[in-house]
């Protein structure tokens, strides 16, 4: 069923390898995951228990999946199949989750142009709110919440109440995911010769706008709170287990290991190409590049938290003034606290008058607000932006960098699917595999643009990878390690690169990292046992903010079958493997039997 590699496609160069594999690595998970993780356990002190899992962990199995593809020639399915029969379900495993991923991670990419093309307005759309329909003043739900919150849940999503409550699909949102499929679709329509070129930029370009945005960052009034927040280490969070799980899932996903794509990424190397630099070089600039991300994170942090701290000292600068009739010089920003503390003391009664008007301003606890994903990427950074001057370039520069992130994701993911799949006969006939591939993931996509698809959207992102990619990365190591063999595999890195393995990946891929794979498996079975009920947020707009509700019992069934359908894969193909070879030996047997007897 597996086709030679005979005929089978090469980069151009060792360059765009390695391109290939930083723009599919470095991600958005780089620009709204670290940075929260940093901001949840203790600032600089994360990078302690990060950089020790990307030494144990993420290196050695990024290793491991290029030497895999590069040895083979082949996908994921055809790579684990050559290596035992009975592990093609591992591949198949692989193929189906990064399936799920395809189907999901665009809609991202359609969001980033949604704001791309409703930046190029003399006023952003998110800055303020829109008037109501009698023109008599703002939206109400706009003004309970935020304008950016309205622009993202409202215009961007027309969002539902709930999972239950069903729409129509949003035409905007569907025209947007057709253009992030059809450049999608350009981009690897030939292959990796397409590919190749595409690189150049998607793994390059982002780098360029956050250096701009590093620059113009480190500027803004109270950056430098923001930047002072993220290198104070609070030690105490090391203490806490979860901070080194989350190090751990963080290197795990940010490398996007167990997808297919680096083995499909190395499989179309030289046979000696040297993998062994370049999964270092690239582990490293991925590393790097989150803790680059997070500094120009931290400093727009540092402004609007700043800009918020500022505002809220200025209401009750004014609430002071007017209520204590004081001339308008008296009360500055710098003294309101002490202004606080002086009329409290001088006029109990009037000042107890103030109630809860009275609000408490506090940098500290803006900082600590975390946020991630969505919330950040589109919320908190358009909160920002729209306080800068010329906004507009700002907005611009900031969701190309975005499309340009998740597109180089989208180009492994997609290519995850597509070269194991093209590697089976059956399949590889088909005389557009890719435009079927992008195609089918579109219009199963159009089911993220109704106004209930964000909550489906989450489901996908929270349920749709995790646990199985987990599993999968566990069986790959163990099957390479003690089913194929440490020492095959020593004789194989040695026949492509010309020496053998050295200490250091034999401790990490026999010992260390199967046993905190098998850590993390564990915990996460754990957590999601203890966890109940799952749950999700749904937006409220009688509130103006998102209530955490739990999901209805088909919501749930939906939840059970995304965790088990990819992992399920493995021993299903390793039954029906098992059952074939048996079957087929039982009819040799009674061929041999009739003739005997004949």
């Amino acid at each position: 069923l597996i086709e030679t590699d005979a005929a089978r496609a090469e980069w151009d160069n060792p360059m765009q390898f390695v391109l290939a594999c930083v723009s599919y690595a470095v991600g958005l998970g780089n620009v709204w995951r670290f940075p929260y993780l940093c901001q949840m356990h203790g600032g600089g002190g994360f990078l302690i228990p990060y950089m020790l899992m990307l030494v144990l962990l993420g290196v050695p199995l990024f290793y491991m999946e290029l030497a895999i593809g590069q040895k083979m020639r082949l996908g994921s399915i055809g790579a684990w199949r050559a290596i035992s029969p009975y592990l093609g379900g591992v591949g198949m495993a692989s193929v189906v989750t990064s399936m799920y991923l395809c189907l999901y991670y665009n809609v991202i990419n359609a969001w980033s142009f949604w704001y791309l093309f409703h930046s190029f307005q003399s006023i952003l759309p998110w800055a303020e709110c829109p008037a109501n329909s009698n023109l008599t003043g703002p939206v109400e739900e706009c003004e309970r919440a935020t304008p950016t919150q309205y622009f993202f849940y409202r215009e961007t999503l027309d969002i539902s109440g709930s999972i239950e409550e069903n729409g129509g699909i949003h035409m905007g949102q569907a025209l947007c995911l057709l253009l992030a499929w059809i450049i999608v679709y350009l981009f690897i329509v030939k292959g990796v010769k397409s590919t190749g070129k595409v690189v150049y930029f998607t793994a390059t370009f982002p780098y360029l706008v956050l250096i701009i945005y590093l620059i113009r960052g480190v500027t803004l009034h109270g950056a430098i709170n923001g930047v002072k927040y993220m290198f104070t280490p609070k030690m105490e969070q090391l203490a806490k287990p979860t901070t080194w799980i989350n190090a751990a899932t963080q290197i795990f996903f940010s490398l996007g290991l167990g997808f297919g794509s680096l083995i499909a990424f190395a499989s179309y190397n030289q046979y000696n190409n040297n993998f062994e630099k370049q999964a270092i070089v690239v582990s490293m600039v991925n590393s790097g590049t989150s803790i680059f991300a997070s500094i120009v994170t931290f400093s727009i942090y540092g402004f609007k938290a700043t800009f918020n701290y500022e505002s809220c000292l200025e209401r009750v600068r004014l609430l002071l003034l007017n209520t204590f009739d004081l001339a308008e010089d008296t009360i500055s920003l710098e003294n309101v606290n002490h202004w606080i503390a002086e009329l409290n003391r001088t006029h109990p009664e009037q000042f107890a008058s103030l109630g809860g008007r009275l609000e408490t301003c506090d940098l500290e606890a803006e900082l600590d607000t975390a946020v991630e994903g969505t919330g950040l990427a589109f919320i908190v950074y358009s909160e920002a932006i729209k306080n800068m001057p010329v906004s507009q370039l700002w907005s611009v520069l900031y969701f190309i960098m975005l499309l340009l992130l998740g597109m180089g994701s989208m180009l492994g993911n997609v290519i995850a699917v597509i070269t194991p799949l093209s590697d089976l006969k059956f399949i590889s006939v088909l005389s557009y595999p890719v435009g079927l591939v992008c195609l089918f993931c579109l219009l199963l996509g159009l089911g993220f643009t109704t106004r209930s698809g964000n909550y489906w959207f989450t489901m996908f992102n929270d349920y749709g990878a995790t646990f199985s990619l987990l599993f999968i990365v566990l069986i790959e190591v163990i099957t390479v390690c003690y089913i194929y063999g440490i020492k095959r595999f020593e004789k194989d890195v040695e026949d492509m690169l010309g020496h053998r393995l050295n200490w250091y990946w034999k401790i990490m891929l026999a010992g260390v990292s199967p046993i905190l794979l098998i850590a993390l498996f564990i915990f996460y079975i754990v957590n999601y046992i203890q966890g109940g009920t799952p749950t999700y947020q749904a937006w409220n707009k009688e509130l103006g903010k998102s209530v955490v509700t739990e999901y209805p019992p088909y919501a749930q069934a939906f939840i059970g079958l995304l965790l088990a359908s990819s992992v399920c894969c493995i021993p299903l193909t390793a039954l029906y493997t098992y059952c074939k070879k048996r079957n087929l030996a039982s009819g040799k047997r009674e061929r041999t039997v009739s003739t005997v007897s004949l």
